[in-house]
């Protein structure tokens, strides 16, 4: 990896489609409180696949709980395509959740009894998108050949696969994905972060992935490291490799 200095905010501003400022996230009060977020500054421009890295506790899955929608900052402010959502009300966020961005988890959470397709298309009817974006999502995600399957009759890696169609059919503009080759081996999470890095070139969508291994950081066009709740490392990759040559 060849890293460049931290992009400076105003390099990215112009297109932001993420601006965090001076975010902080406590949980509890008092001698108990834990401080997850310590006054964090980030601005994501729209297309970037961005790796967020760092150990246990270090902030990473209240950062992406924050972007997502899922909690509120302490303090500071955070704007996702336009949207403040610290101020956000409850249905503005449910709005947010369902339009703008797309989860990926590490646990599949297929519904076992639907086929890959109607997984996906379930998802495709509580947006108003078809069965055909259904299917494309599928293709996307390089299992057009497998949407008649069950999850039961498919791999790890394909359900994984299943899992970002079912996020795609939305067509969000920021995609965010929590260890999603934390359960795969290397050939088979290799298959999924090459769906996942198609998804960030074909839309010039956002795509973060906050991950224990840092070896995905070969492959990213930005790495985030916290610890201890701050942002203590802000880096480009001049040269990011394609996904099939990520190793751990």
């Amino acid at each position: 990896m060849n890293p460049q200095p931290a992009m400076p905010p105003a390099a990215a501003t112009a297109d932001a489609l993420i601006h965090i400022d001076g975010i902080t996230k406590t949980y509890g009060t008092g001698e108990v409180a834990v401080h997850a977020l310590r006054g964090v500054d980030l601005t994501v421009p729209a297309g970037q696949f961005v790796v967020v890295l760092g150990p246990s506790g270090s902030g990473k899955t209240t950062l992406m709980n924050l972007i997502g929608g899922l909690e509120s900052p302490s303090s500071g402010s955070i704007h996702v395509a336009g949207i403040d959502l610290a101020s956000a009300t409850e249905k503005a966020l449910t709005e947010y959740r369902r339009s703008t961005l797309g989860f990926v988890f590490q646990f599949f959470n297929l519904i076992p009894t639907l086929t890959a397709l109607e997984n996906v298309a379930l998802v495709a009817e509580l947006v108003g998108a078809s069965e055909d974006d259904a299917r494309q999502a599928l293709g996307v995600v390089g299992l057009a050949e497998r949407a008649d399957h069950f999850p039961s009759a498919m791999s790890g890696g394909e359900q994984q696969r299943v899992a970002i169609a079912r996020a795609l059919v939305k067509n969000p503009s920021v995609l965010l994905a929590d260890e999603p080759t934390g359960s795969l081996d290397l050939e088979t999470g290799r298959q999924v972060l090459a769906a996942l890095h198609q998804a960030s070139r074909d839309a010039h969508r956002t795509v973060l992935v906050v991950t224990h291994n840092s070896a995905i950081a070969t492959m990213a066009d930005r790495v985030l490291q916290l610890a201890s709740g701050r942002l203590v490392d802000d880096r480009l990759v001049t040269q990011p490799i394609p996904a099939a040559e990520v190793s751990w």
